[in-house]
């Protein structure tokens, strides 16, 4: 019987997701949500996503809130619901009522994650769920005058407890809860708890589950990337931004300079978007880097002795196609680099060969630094240069490195694809592949 569409469709996807499997077998992903993606109606396809997660290698905290199971529970007892600085104001009474929604909520969680039911996701599965004492919490204490009781901070992650945990391939489940090391017990920020975890974990990824697609601008449209910085520098005057955004994006910002690899904002109300976030190219939400400007930026004319020292040796391995330092001078503006502890350990070159088309070029990392993802940077950092440009497609020649531009959103091309003028230049003796990216 001959293959269909959809089987085709599926081998194809299968294939292009199996980088990311390999890439994320054996990390730490911290995925943080709160009551309202509790109460979506995709929550139950959440933890089939959870599971599979786990399945696949991945070590994986849940870090749980109950916001709107805490109001309903304060309104049945007629307790007003009072909160200063984003922080609910919680006395003794109160506490009761978020001791009880947040066990509730915690229970429905691990129900939830424990199915095995046949002609489910979820068959066959034997991932244990953990919970513990893993969150010591303090108070706040007084702000402005008001004294908030009840309402805590993280004190201290009990790191080495939960990576035990993760080691033995359990999901450790966390809530907003935090007892103190007098035996109290605070009411926490669920966003905050998610932050103290990653950062003590020192998690690869820290995922939060929000109302909306991602991080907008004044015009609603989604910003996929950001760095660290250009997230704070947003946070000063975005007042569009929706409430989980703004309480979640600070805590964004704080975990990727602490040092947290990504951090993903995706909405809890796109069923599939965990997934399709981890393991597509270009992903659904917003990812957050450390990629400071401080270590990225355009190359000047005083960079030029260390780009060379940079892509001599590549020059002379037939890697990168040999650049007299003349021509250098010429063209310094095309280039952007990479920089750590003040030294120059990459570079990409962008050239622009029409309105619409230009040219990936001398993309290079010191063999030392290669691990630490500088070349995906450098990349992303062409790509955005190349949209403000108004560019719509980009392509690259490359002798040894297909397969990684391909597992990057590039597909292979031919030579009469290429502009006239670079046709016209094309080297055959080194048969570089042609790949392209839509922009």
């Amino acid at each position: 019987m001959s293959d269909t569409p959809y089987d085709q469709h599926f081998v194809t996807w299968f294939r292009e997701v199996t980088p990311y499997i390999n890439a994320f077998r054996g990390k730490t992903f911290v995925l943080a949500f709160g009551g309202k993606a509790i109460a979506s109606e995709f929550i139950k396809t959440l933890a089939y996503d959870a599971n599979l997660l786990v399945s696949l290698g991945i070590r994986l905290v849940l870090v749980h809130g109950a916001r709107p199971q805490i109001e309903e529970a304060l309104r049945e007892k007629g307790i007003e619901s009072n909160y200063h600085r984003g922080y609910r104001v919680t006395d003794a009474e109160s506490l009761t009522c978020v001791l009880d929604a947040v066990g509730s909520v915690f229970l429905k969680i691990e129900a939830l994650l424990s199915q095995g039911l046949p002609n489910t996701p979820m068959a066959n599965s034997r991932i244990r769920v953990i919970g513990g004492n893993f969150i010591n919490g303090q108070p706040i204490g007084v702000l402005d005058g008001i004294d908030m009781q009840y309402a805590g901070k993280v004190r201290k992650v009990d790191a080495e407890g939960i990576i035990a945990q993760l080691g033995l391939g359990n999901i450790v489940l966390l809530n907003c809860e935090g007892p103190s090391l007098t035996g109290e017990i605070f009411n926490l920020q669920m966003e905050e708890v998610a932050e103290a975890v990653a950062v003590a974990l020192k998690a690869d990824k820290l995922v939060y589950l929000t109302d909306s697609a991602g991080v907008t601008d004044k015009k609603g449209e989604l910003l996929d990337e950001l760095t660290a910085d250009e997230a704070s520098r947003l946070l000063a005057g975005a007042d569009w931004l929706t409430p989980d955004m703004r309480r979640y994006l600070p805590c964004t910002v704080r975990a990727s300079r602490a040092g947290v690899g990504r951090v993903h904002l995706i909405s809890y109300e796109q069923d599939g978007a965990l997934l399709r976030e981890l393991f597509t190219h270009d992903g659904v939400g917003t990812v957050v880097t450390r990629e400071s400007l401080e270590n990225m930026r355009e190359a000047k004319a005083d960079d030029i002795p260390a780009l060379i020292a940079l892509i001599e040796p590549m020059e002379q391995e037939g890697i990168l196609v040999h650049r007299p330092r003349e021509l250098l001078e010429q063209e310094i503006e095309r280039f952007s680099i990479m920089l750590h502890d003040g030294i120059i350990v990459g570079c990409a070159a962008l050239y622009q060969h029409s309105e619409e088309e230009a040219e990936l070029a001398c993309l290079a990392v010191n063999p030392d630094h290669r691990e630490w993802g500088y070349g995906e940077q450098l990349m992303k950092r062409i790509l955005r240069r190349a949209r403000q440009a108004g560019i719509k497609r980009l392509f690259v020649l490359t002798t040894r490195t297909e397969h990684w531009f391909v597992e990057r959103g590039f597909k292979l091309g031919t030579v009469d694809e290429l502009p006239a003028a670079k046709k016209e230049m094309y080297n055959w003796q080194r048969r570089s592949k042609v790949l392209w990216r839509n922009v």
